[in-house]
């Protein structure tokens, strides 16, 4: 610890707040890049003519992974240095954001969204520790406020500009906004972090990676492309579902087997660790789903232009700041109850959008995102100091390393669940309701109950035809909201497994 001071007091004050100003640039990057991109997904859905499941792949697969790689951080520092890790990563992040404003098809696309989640995990998990280590601890508190809210922020204010930009010009615009931002952060951190003087060797657990790795991606193509290709009807998913279940088996037992896996399993042990594990996957859930659906919802089905999509996804970032606020205040008492009341939030706001039609009003989803968002931050606090709480500290990295994975894999599951669900019901309610649409129905026969829909030419059943896919649409994300409501309701169980205080 007093090597750590030393360390800290040959730093002088302005290189210190330099630093900090660095890091928060860069380590803001990447939550603004994801909540920018979730806004121009209809807009990219139209120019690249892909369908919503797929376009969808560009959000979770990115999500994948970072959710891979996160784990591969502390090898990375031990191996490279902390400063060459962090300078490869967000010159990697911005060079890979350009090359998705330059993709012309949805399959370059994605791979330049799978490079910039792998490129910018390692930013945020290292902007904590490199913060730890510049600042002396007596200021430890302060500066991880600051640090907290100005994350949160950059995120509130990108989906907004990034929204902007794509009505005026292209979504392409919306990832070129981010390229001088990545270029400042990477030349003020190589100008501001001190050298790295001494590399480790440290063995790393190639087996268990690739095998984790290859069992997270064939369930992740097994729930993109299994609408589309009937689930086990299709020779492609039943491959993918055996190269997933063979994978996890060889990750199972060579974790088990062996003296450092690439994810220790044996960390869950620890009652309050497992259930915080639970917790932070239904948190990774939660969060970004609703990024996901509302865009294409709105603008697609209510008629929302980009620009106003943009800020109701970034009233869900201010959402989150004030959350992280009030969370520093209720982190004084018992856990279980901050996060009870974070919960209970979400499943409130859950309800809420299941009365949702495509007639809701701006106010109403401003409202309700900002709900989502205060939830979201008032819940991470307590979460992290159950999980952490009654671990002994000589786990935190390798513990940290599978609580932010297993919150990343949610994120990415959960998105491919909603939307499979929403493409079935959107699919089997049309067929339902195209039933009623005939001569032998009566009730088309009115003029006082057909109004000014027209049954008797091509033109006007073409337009019945589109009100129908709206409605069978609607139903659809209503599904989905259904199954975002539950799943905040199941949290409720795993809080009240959570052992208190005293007992721990």
């Amino acid at each position: 610890m007093e090597a750590a001071e030393d360390a800290t007091g040959e730093i002088s004050a302005a290189q210190r707040y330099l630093t900090l100003a660095t890091v928060v640039l860069g380590s803001s990057l990447y939550g603004t890049a994801l909540l920018t991109t979730s806004t121009i997904l209809p807009q990219m859905q139209g120019a690249l003519s892909a369908t919503q499941d797929e376009i969808a792949w560009a959000m979770t697969f990115n999500i994948l992974a970072t959710a891979v790689v996160t784990p591969m951080t502390g090898w990375l520092v031990s191996r490279f240095g902390t400063k060459r890790v962090v300078l490869w990563s967000i010159s990697c992040f911005t060079a890979a954001t350009l090359l998705c404003g330059l993709a012309q098809s949805l399959e370059t696309l994605v791979l330049w969204r799978i490079l910039q989640g792998g490129a910018g995990a390692p930013i945020v998990p290292l902007s904590q520790s490199i913060l730890f280590g510049t600042f002396p601890k007596r200021q430890h508190t302060m500066v991880m406020s600051v640090f907290g809210m100005a994350v949160a922020v950059a995120p509130a204010f990108g989906p907004v500009l990034g929204g902007y930009l794509a009505e005026m010009h292209s979504w392409r615009w919306s990832f070129y906004m981010l390229v001088p931002v990545g270029i400042c952060a990477a030349i003020g951190m190589a100008w501001t972090l001190p050298s790295d003087n001494q590399f480790t060797k440290v063995r790393f657990d190639w087996t268990g990676f690739v095998a984790l790795a290859t069992a997270l991606a064939a369930i992740q193509l097994v729930l993109a492309r299994g609408v589309r290709l009937d689930w086990f009807e299709s020779t492609e998913i039943m491959i993918e579902c055996l190269i997933a279940a063979i994978a996890f088996y060889v990750f199972l037992v060579h974790s088990f087997n062996t003296r450092a896996p690439f994810v220790n399993l044996r960390l869950l042990s620890d009652r309050n660790y497992a259930i915080g594990l639970a917790l932070v996957t239904i948190y990774g859930m939660l969060n970004f789903t609703p990024m996901v659906l509302l865009p294409p919802l709105l603008q697609q089905q209510a008629g929302y232009p980009d620009a106003m999509v943009g800020q109701v996804i970034g009233c869900r970032g201010v959402g989150m700041l004030v959350g992280f606020m009030v969370a520093g205040f209720m982190s004084r008492i018992d856990p279980r109850l901050s996060m009870a009341f974070g919960f209970g939030l979400q499943t409130l706001a859950g309800m809420w959008m299941l009365t949702f039609d495509l007639n809701v009003t701006m106010e109403i989803l401003v409202i309700n995102s900002v709900i989502q968002g205060f939830a979201v931050g008032v819940v991470w606090v307590p979460i992290t100091a159950v999980a952490f709480g009654t671990l002994d500290a000589k786990y935190y990295a390798e513990a940290s390393a599978i609580f932010h994975l297993l919150r990343n894999i949610g994120s990415s599951f959960f998105i491919s669940l909603s939307i499979a669900e929403i493409v079935r019901t959107s699919g089997a309610n049309y067929s339902r309701m195209t039933e009623m649409i005939t001569p032998y129905n009566r009730a088309l026969t009115s003029p006082g109950l057909t109004g000014a829909w027209n049954f008797d030419t091509v033109a006007g059943l073409a337009k019945v035809a589109r009100e129908i896919a709206r409605q069978a649409t609607m139903i659809g994300y209503l599904n989905a909201f259904t199954m975002y409501t539950v799943t905040s309701g199941l949290a409720m169980v795993f809080v009240l497994m959570v052992r208190g205080r005293k007992s721990a």
